[in-house]
């Protein structure tokens, strides 16, 4: 059973006086986010292993790809979104996305598991552990965005195995080819096969796909290395590890009943659609654009903020975003500490 809360925990307030939400229920839907369309492998995955749950997906197409952005504007655009879910009433949490998963799992897993009791599984450490299980001689090649190799989380990850050695490669275009539904064609063959001149060139027999939009290139990266070298991704696993989390702490679904998911774009969300029903077939229709995810699913309250308090807060903020919160009353977070607290919910600004 859930162990984390207590009866009195779910009379905690948040910043803003709110009530924090409770201990997750088992019913609860379980938030998945990415950049872009690139988690829904990972959606797919959690959807085949966990076929009872539903599950909320987010792609954060007005702020993504992540991969060349700063590593602290990846971690705020992450934490909104992380919020939003919560405020959603999700259950558990799944960072879909290997750039926000280096960025940003101790400040989650603080920020939702430690004081909410609701778990935050990535997609790193899963690839880790099955690229180690799966070498042959020990040497391991990552592809990445640039965020996620700049960021080492993966050297990190494989510091516990010495013996291994790690060649990483950042490979900022292919998500791009991903957003815009390329997986073919001789100029992604021309740029796959020079990105992956380091990896073989340091004999690699084991590579990994860092980034949840690569398994979509699957077909012509293994084209260019050749079957002699095993392919990881970090789907399976981490639907392994979701069920694992679930188990533990007594929150997997027992209702038979097929569920609906949910997808929602912050940007365009035909475009989303159109790209992500490519790869997951019909399973996504009706995708919604939002600003904010707990307008869409208000079911819960990490910290609903009254007009009156959205009013009091803008005194603090920039002339521009003080404007903005004045002529907008629904329900959001502002950020009420300057200095950027991890504990403190911030504000959304998706358009």
């Amino acid at each position: 059973m859930n162990s984390h809360l207590t009866a009195d925990d779910s009379q905690k307030l948040t910043a803003w006086g709110s009530t924090a939400p409770s201990a997750p229920t088992p019913g609860a839907p379980i938030g998945v986010f990415d950049s872009g369309v690139g988690g829904l492998t990972v959606a797919r995955a959690i959807m085949d292993q966990l076929p009872h749950e539903k599950v909320i997906y987010v792609g954060d197409t007005a702020n993504g790809p992540y991969g060349p952005l700063p590593i602290a504007q990846v971690r705020a655009n992450a934490l909104r979104i992380m919020d939003d879910l919560v405020d959603s009433g999700v259950k558990a949490l799944v960072i879909a996305c290997n750039t926000a998963s280096a960025a940003v799992l101790r400040d989650a897993r603080e920020r939702y598991t430690r004081k909410y009791g609701i778990p935050v599984v990535e997609v790193i450490q899963p690839a880790v552990r099955r690229a180690v299980a799966a070498t042959r001689n020990g040497k391991i090649g990552v592809l990445g965005t640039a965020a996620t190799i700049s960021s080492r989380a993966y050297e990190d990850s494989f510091a516990a195995a010495p013996h291994l050695t790690v060649r990483s490669e950042a490979c900022p275009e292919f998500v791009d080819f991903v957003e815009r539904g390329v997986t073919t064609g001789p100029e992604l063959l021309e740029t796959v096969e020079r990105h992956l001149v380091p990896v073989q060139d340091a004999g690699a027999d084991t590579v990994i796909l860092g980034c949840t939009h690569y398994p979509l290139l699957t077909g012509v990266i293994s084209y260019v290395l050749g079957h002699g070298v095993t392919l990881v991704t970090s789907s399976e696993e981490t639907a392994k590890d979701l069920f694992r989390a679930l188990t533990n702490e007594g929150l997997l679904r027992t209702d038979g009943a097929a569920p609906e998911h949910e997808f929602v774009a912050t940007g365009d969300p035909e475009a989303f659609q159109q790209i992500a029903q490519r790869f997951l077939g019909p399973a996504v229709t009706g995708v919604r654009h939002t600003r904010s995810i707990a307008e869409s699913f208000p079911t819960a309250s990490l910290a609903v903020v009254t007009p009156e308090q959205q009013m009091q807060a803008s005194v603090t903020l920039p002339a521009e975003q003080r404007v903005h919160s004045a002529a907008d009353p629904s329900p959001s977070r502002s950020n009420p500490d300057p200095h950027g607290d991890p504990d403190t919910p911030r504000g959304t600004s998706w358009n």
